[in-house]
């Protein structure tokens, strides 16, 4: 089941994005939520989320402080960012530290929809070459181990 965590500092909003989220049935996901930017990065800290819903403009610590302190912390969750006020700009410094994509408020809901789709199918991916990579190193020093060991015996 993915985890999501909406950190939004408007509640109906954040109520919004959630009930839009858990309508997604066939995602079968879990939302999380976090008020401001220093739960929703305490909260990164506990738990394990494949996407993360950031509002940039919050108070005690807005969105672009969470991204960076996140993926600063080697956190791998694919972060979207959401603003009333995004500029081209913020746009691009947000995806210059890390973020997945950038999303204005109030979001249209298949740009969101696709958003949050592509975000999980590329996390998944991330993952399964993480999975595939090992498997990989460990046999190639099994057979390493292999070829070492019939040339001693020979």
């Amino acid at each position: 089941m993915p985890k999501v965590l909406l950190i939004e500092d408007e509640a109906s909003i954040r109520a919004v994005l959630k009930d839009i989220l858990l309508d997604q049935k066939e995602l079968n996901l879990e939302v999380d939520e976090a008020k401001d930017g220093a739960e929703g990065l305490s909260k990164l800290e506990k738990e394990h989320y494949e996407v993360v819903f950031c509002d940039i403009k919050m108070p005690k610590m807005d969105g672009m402080e969470v991204l960076q302190q996140a993926k600063a912390k080697g956190n791998t969750s694919a972060f979207i960012m959401i603003s009333a006020h995004g500029t081209t700009e913020i746009a691009v410094d947000a995806t210059k530290l890390g973020a997945y994509d950038f999303l204005q408020k109030p979001p249209d809901l298949n740009r969101l929809l696709i958003t949050l789709r592509n975000a999980l199918d590329n996390t998944n991916l991330v993952k399964e070459t993480k999975i595939l990579k090992k498997k990989y190193l460990r046999n190639t020093k099994s057979l390493g181990n292999q070829n070492r060991y019939r040339r001693l015996k020979t």
